[in-house]
């Protein structure tokens, strides 16, 4: 049985295969597709809509136990819009 995971995004419960690992670095958030950087982590939808909810909640700050405000770069941004296309 695989591992079941909870988006930051949508709060809803699913496969750590169908969701991306996300980790905090130097203030800024990171992917972490191959889910093996160290440190708390926080599971997303690879969809803007969850990553949108995930920011506009304050989801991830509060998940991976930071402070202050936490951005995805534009590349990263990128990279989860690619996975939505590549999956559906």
């Amino acid at each position: 049985m695989e591992p079941v995971r909870t988006c930051v995004g949508c709060r809803e419960r699913a496969s750590r295969s169908a969701l991306i690992r996300v980790v905090a670095r130097n203030g800024e958030l990171v992917l972490d597709e191959r889910a093996v950087l160290s440190g708390r982590g926080a599971w997303l939808h690879p969809t803007r809509e969850c990553m949108d909810a995930a920011q506009r909640r304050r989801a991830f700050p509060r998940a991976l136990r930071t402070s202050g405000s936490l951005e995805f770069s534009e590349a990263d941004v990128r990279t989860i819009e690619q996975h939505r296309q590549n999956k559906g």
